[in-house]
């Protein structure tokens, strides 16, 4: 019985938090008070049994600060001693909801939400203050950045071109002048280059020719 106890007094201590944070443009950062140490700590507490280190981290910021969480991406660990034996606390990043939805647990004394630096401050343990000012600075960055908008690119409508047929009308004016050739409505482009390519021009295109030419 000995043994077992004094190996389970020399096993390191599992435990997992979460950095916490309020808001979005100006991000706010989670640090309690513990009840009997009146320390300021990052939210975080050991492992139950069978319990993974991820529903831990969760479990513990809900009571912790009295919010609900989603929990995000995993942001690193620290190893120290605690009681003579080697402690692991797992953070992931978490987003706190508006309003509370419990109340705090009874260790807990109370929870303030600070800006990074403020809250950098006021923790009491250095490696925590190194912790979280490391992390924080990238978060709040992240957090602070405009959502981009989905670009949508609109094309132009392109302009509706009427086609007009180019008539060839060999009706002369009415009452020409003396002594004046009948002018015929006759379109702009040559059109009488594929007509006689290859062979004799019909009368009418020859009668046309010469009107032109005088």
């Amino acid at each position: 019985m000995k043994q077992k106890k004094n190996k389970s007094r020399r096993a390191p201590i599992e435990a997992a938090g979460g950095i916490v944070m309020r808001g979005r443009v100006r991000p706010l950062f989670a640090v309690v008070q513990l009840r009997r140490q009146k320390s300021w700590v990052l939210p975080k507490g050991k492992l139950n049994r069978n319990e993974t280190a991820l529903a831990a981290a969760r479990r513990e910021a809900i009571e912790e600060t009295g919010h609900d969480v989603e929990v995000h991406e995993f942001l690193g660990s620290l190893v120290y001693q605690s009681a003579g034996r080697p402690k692991t606390v797992r953070f992931w990043r978490m987003q706190a909801s508006g309003r509370p939805v419990a109340k705090l647990m009874r260790d807990v004394r109370a929870v303030r939400w600070l800006s990074l630096a403020q809250a950098t401050e006021k923790l009491t343990h250095e490696r925590e203050k190194v912790f979280l000012e490391k992390v924080g600075r990238s978060l709040a960055r992240q957090a602070s950045l405009p959502k981009r908008k989905a670009r949508t690119s609109v094309r132009p409508k392109k302009a509706a071109v009427r086609k007009r047929a180019v008539t060839v009308s060999a009706k002369p004016l009415n009452n020409p002048r003396p002594g004046e050739a009948q002018a015929l409505a006759v379109p702009a482009t040559p059109v009488f280059h594929s007509l006689t390519a290859g062979r004799k021009p019909p009368a009418i295109v020859r009668k046309i020719w010469s009107l032109l030419r005088h």
